[in-house]
């Protein structure tokens, strides 16, 4: 009776999310107030069924009564989140916290499946993220010496990435993370929202050559640090990151072919230099060549993704665990082989619509600062998911990021949360500065 059951949910599970999904975009055809409220309510709706649906199987497949409690716990968290953040801040983009919330389900689905001891981890650290970065927003409205203290932002961010390399954990031949009081964190998650606001804050002082020569140059330095730590793919972050900032500043196609140039000669250089990068690139080109070694997590992940199919096997009924790191990594194949092509289409097209809400918020903005922070954490947030999902199905060659808010890792969790406050104190920012011309023009 229960495989009935998983049988029937796992399609009921991708019609709930591929709802959800359609609803995500078509909240870009209504204008009016009233009609975007109706589908993110319809939002609310299908999401809250979806993960009891969820719970339910991995309830009966368990049969572990801590399995309830944490559902229970996450009910209250997720209705107390969305309401608390509607009474404080009128004039948020809900859109933005609904997919926020339906994203963090299917990590702490995907996660509990996978391990009821590290989503129960995984839920503190958002419940904890997510105090922290509650008042973000009304930082944003109110704080207008940000823009003041560009090279704080910029040598604090470098002194913490060089810290990494010279003391860090190695971790699958990478230096990522250091330890403080028995924590370990990933000071490049954080650094890169710090990059941002100071290549903001210079464009937005000037973008003269001597401005954009010095920004390149601590630009650079960043980059060459997380190389030197074999952070492969936080270095390609910052790199197309800063590249797509100063192209909005300057609107230079000059600047922006030098970028490409420069961005493909340092890799074919990194190919040659360092053994850590030939090794996945080989893995990525033909795996099937070493499968028992350097190959093994991407064929894992490739046989995980072509047995799931477009509609999955149901939760329980995989091998995701056969996938090495398959909480953070590959945790894309994970979500495949289980709960269906179609399912993971949807989890990466509600990633872009985050990417485009944050778009469309720096698109809004007039000052260049703001309209910089909100572009440039757009880009690095749609360039991890590219990283991580490209990765997983060996469309590029695997560079151990991770998939905001569904991947397991506290580093990523809190610097998305603040990514994404940030961004909605900018929305919010602009709808009161609106509100007020009005108010005035009558």
């Amino acid at each position: 009776m229960v495989n009935v059951i998983i049988e029937v949910s796992k399609y009921l599970m991708i019609l709930l999310i591929a709802v959800y999904t359609y609803l995500n975009f078509s909240y870009f055809r209504y204008h009016g107030e009233q009609g975007q409220r109706r589908v993110c309510r319809r939002q609310n709706i299908a999401m809250f069924l979806m993960h009891f649906v969820a719970y339910l199987i991995l309830y009966l497949k368990s049969e572990d009564e801590r399995v309830v409690l944490f559902y229970l716990a996450q009910v209250v968290f997720l209705g107390a989140y969305i309401g608390l953040y509607q009474v404080f801040y009128r004039n948020l983009t809900r859109i933005l916290v609904n997919n926020m919330c339906m994203l963090l389900c299917v990590g702490w689905i995907v996660m509990t499946r996978l391990s009821l001891d590290k989503a129960l981890r995984q839920f503190m650290i958002v419940a904890v993220a997510a105090l922290v970065t509650w008042i973000l927003p009304f930082i944003m409205d109110r704080v207008w010496q940000l823009s003041r203290i560009a090279w704080v932002y910029g040598l604090l961010g470098l002194a913490l990435l060089v810290a990494v390399w010279m003391v860090g954990n190695n971790s699958y031949g990478a230096q990522l993370s250091i330890r403080v009081g028995g924590f370990s964190l990933q000071p490049s998650e954080f650094v890169k929202i710090s990059f941002v606001f100071f290549v903001a804050t210079m464009f937005y002082r000037s973008v003269d050559f001597k401005s954009v020569a010095m920004t390149t140059l601590m630009a650079a330095a960043h980059v060459l640090v997380l190389v030197l730590s074999k952070d492969l793919g936080s270095a390609l972050i910052f790199f197309v990151a800063y590249l797509s900032m100063l192209f909005v500043a300057t609107s230079n196609w000059l600047y922006l072919l030098a970028g490409i140039f420069s961005g493909c000669g340092a890799s074919v250089l990194a190919y040659g230099l360092f053994a850590h990068v030939r090794t996945r690139v080989a893995a990525w080109r033909n795996p099937w060549a070493d499968i028992d070694n350097r190959g093994y997590q991407i064929t894992q992940s490739l046989f995980a993704i072509g047995t799931g199919g477009w509609f999955g096997m149901g939760l329980f009924q995989g091998m995701p665990y056969k996938i090495p790191v398959v909480e953070k990594d590959f945790v894309f194949a994970a979500i495949s082989e289980e709960l269906g092509g179609i399912f993971a289409v949807c989890v990466l097209l509600i990633c872009l619509g985050c990417f485009l809400q944050f778009m469309m918020i720096a698109a809004r903005m007039q000052a260049l600062f703001y309209k910089l922070i909100a572009f440039g954490l757009g880009m690095e947030y749609v360039i991890q998911v590219f990283l991580a999902v490209g990765g997983a199905i060996k469309f590029i060659p695997s560079t151990g990021v991770t998939l905001p808010f569904v991947s397991y890792g506290g580093s990523s969790v809190l610097s998305t949360f603040i990514m994404f406050g940030v961004v909605q104190g900018l929305y919010i920012l602009k709808k009161n500065d609106e509100e007020d011309y009005e108010e005035r023009e009558a």
